[in-house]
């Protein structure tokens, strides 16, 4: 068994690599909406290239999955930063170049690629490196330092971001494929695949392997109800997150009645840090409800709040006089914004959690890219319904009808809860 330190290292090694991921995609995440209208796109074509980016996560999720589960969590992970850094180039030219809509889509979906290889994987990478070193303690603390340093880059990359988007749109763009660069790098070199086996893998053999493992990912993933439930959860709730993070960018500064970019790289910060306090809310809120237990609650309460702030968002904008903008309805629409973000850093690492402990080792990565295809599923639909809705009708009317629908989720977290005791009663008879 590897020293006790062992697990120290694994722990910096995930944050480090997250954190230098992080902070290269937040670098436009302020103003990726602005840039693209700066391009020509309306508001729905805005949101039908975003959505090209989760279709391409939706196609790729189980065949990077594959990559994943068999080469390794390390080869998976630098094959997506790899491809993110040639898409991001390609996006910043499809505008130059004046390309038009099928040159961003194209780039979106090559976006998505590069994110599939990412997602599962490293969280894959930690749990299965902790447990090889023999670590005992909750996940939930790792990975709310995750969330944490998320937010911290985030802070850093959106700040960045702003200041250098309201000099050129497009520099946070060269900017992000930089950091991506160094990202390659500290990867490629401290990284490695630990308590994990890798299996040969020929690339003639994608369908074949990518059959297999989608089955025993629909084995311990769908068939399980815990998780099944999960899954549908992250549908829902994705049906807004992605929509609501871009649409925020032209709806606030509409508020607000002025075009200052580097409000947004503000707001976006903001969000970061409320995420973190939300992270540092997690050991309290789960140890005042004793555990597993309290964790099905304690996310279908935030899932809850999450839509009524969604909704309030909306009716912030409905209610301002047609045509009306101030620092008020701003500040207003932002207050409850931070709210939101402190909720969902709340419910992230302890749904991390949750979904992990419900998953074996050996399709541990293949079952969370599930999980991400049913949020990219969700988000994909959401774009472009909401997106059409923002178009035909506005903004604050697609935030009111999100905080509708995103009421369904609170039910699935708590019928996620419900299956996880039965089962473990079951387990005990």
């Amino acid at each position: 068994m590897i020293e006790r330190s062992g697990s120290a290292g694994i722990i910096r090694t995930f944050l480090t690599a997250n954190g230098l991921f992080t902070l290269a995609t937040s670098l436009i995440w302020a103003v990726n909406t602005l840039f693209l209208l700066s391009a020509g796109l309306d508001i729905f074509t805005v949101m039908v290239v975003n959505a090209a980016f989760t279709v391409g996560q939706l196609a790729f999720e189980v065949p990077t999955g594959v990559v994943a589960d068999t080469i390794g969590r390390k080869a998976s992970f630098l094959l997506g930063i790899g491809a993110l850094a040639v898409a991001t180039v390609l996006y910043v030219l499809a505008a130059q170049l004046g390309l038009g809509l099928p040159a961003f889509v194209a780039a979106s979906v090559l976006l998505g690629f590069g994110f599939t290889c990412q997602t599962g994987a490293i969280d894959a990478w930690l749990v299965d490196a902790l447990a090889h070193t023999g670590y005992d303690k909750p996940l939930d603390s790792v990975f709310a330092s995750g969330q944490a340093v998320f937010g911290a880059a985030t802070l850093a990359g959106t700040i960045g971001g702003g200041i250098l988007g309201q000099i050129d749109l497009a520099l946070p763009y060269y900017a992000r494929s930089v950091v991506l660069v160094l990202a390659f790098v500290f990867v490629a070199v401290v990284m490695r695949d630990v308590g994990f086996e890798p299996r040969r893998f020929a690339w003639r053999r994608l369908g074949e392997e990518t059959r297999a493992i989608l089955g025993a990912g629909t084995h311990y993933g769908w068939h399980n109800r815990t998780v099944r439930a999960l899954f549908l959860a992250a549908a829902v709730q994705g049906s807004f997150f992605i929509f609501g993070f871009y649409s925020w960018q032209r709806y606030f500064l509409d508020l607000l009645g002025r075009e200052l970019v580097w409000v947004n790289g503000v707001v976006t910060a903001g969000f970061a840090i409320a995420g973190i306090v939300g992270n540092a809310l997690v050991k309290p809120v789960m140890g005042a409800g004793g555990g597993k237990r309290s964790a099905g609650m304690v996310l279908a309460l935030t899932a809850f709040g999450q839509s009524v702030l969604v909704a309030a968002i909306g009716a912030v904008g409905l209610l301002v006089p047609s045509g009306g903008s101030g620092i008020t309805p701003f500040l207003i629409a932002v207050g409850l914004y931070l709210v939101f973000g402190i909720m969902a850093g709340v419910q992230g690492p302890i749904r991390q959690a949750f979904l992990n402990r419900q998953i074996p080792s050996a399709h541990r990565a293949t079952v969370l890219s599930l999980d991400a295809l049913f949020g990219d599923g969700g988000a994909s639909a959401g774009q472009l319904g909401l997106g059409w809705l923002s178009r035909t009708m506005s903004i604050p009317i697609a935030w009111a009808v999100s905080g509708l629908f995103l009421l369904a989720a609170p039910p699935l977290y708590r019928a996620a809860a419900a299956a996880e005791r039965e089962a473990g009663a079951d387990a005990a008879e």
